[in-house]
């Protein structure tokens, strides 16, 4: 079994630079904001936005709590996944295990630690920070951290209700089936396609995870932030 403590943790390279140093030519200042539509797990709000070129556009934006996902890898190198249905989707698919993080005093490593019991019935002694996701920065402000877990030993598992939790179904797959399995199309959830390469790479020993506390410089808190001021 490789050493996933492996080298040295990575270091972004100058070609991924600030090509403004930080002073960008424009800072699309948000003149006035709507809220469309404010739910338990997101909010839509309209944002009257100064273009470059002096109108204001409006932008929609869906605010989210941010989540957290869990590539929990095994002394066998196979990692614990879900089979979970997706109402949006209307089919079950593949996926690491994950949840909200919508407590803001909560660590997010405390809240994957928590999932981690909760959905599958493991803890683990080794935690380290994968990956962090922005899968639609188009719209939504919704980033996840994935979090490499090893050490894994099986615990109890709490007693799940009637929501899609309650039809999960637990497996542990090798970690080479899963990269196949997102070149073949198998597996589209986007933190876990990220979680399962960059799992890859540790373990094959050319990178090293960050530390559990590595700084999330897209962390949302608006949603949480306004939720709570509200409440």
């Amino acid at each position: 079994m490789t050493d996933t403590r492996g080298p040295a943790a990575p270091i972004t390279p100058d070609s991924l630079a600030d090509p403004h140093g930080g002073r960008p030519p424009h800072d699309f200042a948000v003149e006035d904001t709507e809220v469309l539509y404010d739910g338990p797990i997101f909010a839509l709000r309209r944002d009257h936005v100064q273009m470059p070129g002096g109108r204001v556009a409006q932008r929609e934006k869906v605010e989210h709590f941010g989540a957290v996902a869990i590539a929990a890898l095994d002394e066998d190198d196979r990692m614990v996944m879900i089979y979970q249905y997706r109402p949006a989707l209307r089919r079950r698919i593949w996926e690491m295990p994950a949840g909200l993080l919508d407590d803001p005093s909560e660590e997010p490593v405390a809240a994957a630690r928590r999932e981690l019991v909760e959905e599958v019935g493991i803890e683990a002694d080794e935690w380290a920070t994968l990956v962090d996701i922005v899968g639609c920065p188009g719209f939504a402000d919704e980033s996840v951290r994935v979090f490499l877990a090893r050490g894994l030993r099986s615990v109890d598992r709490p007693a799940g209700g009637d929501d899609e939790e309650a039809d999960l179904v637990v497996r542990r797959v090798p970690l080479d089936d899963l990269v196949a399995g997102a070149m073949s199309g198998a597996l589209v959830n986007g933190p876990c396609v990220a979680g399962v390469f960059a799992a890859a790479a540790v373990r094959e020993g050319r990178f090293a995870p960050r530390p559990v506390d590595a700084p999330w410089d897209h962390k949302p808190t608006e949603f949480a932030a306004r939720r709570a001021a509200r409440d």
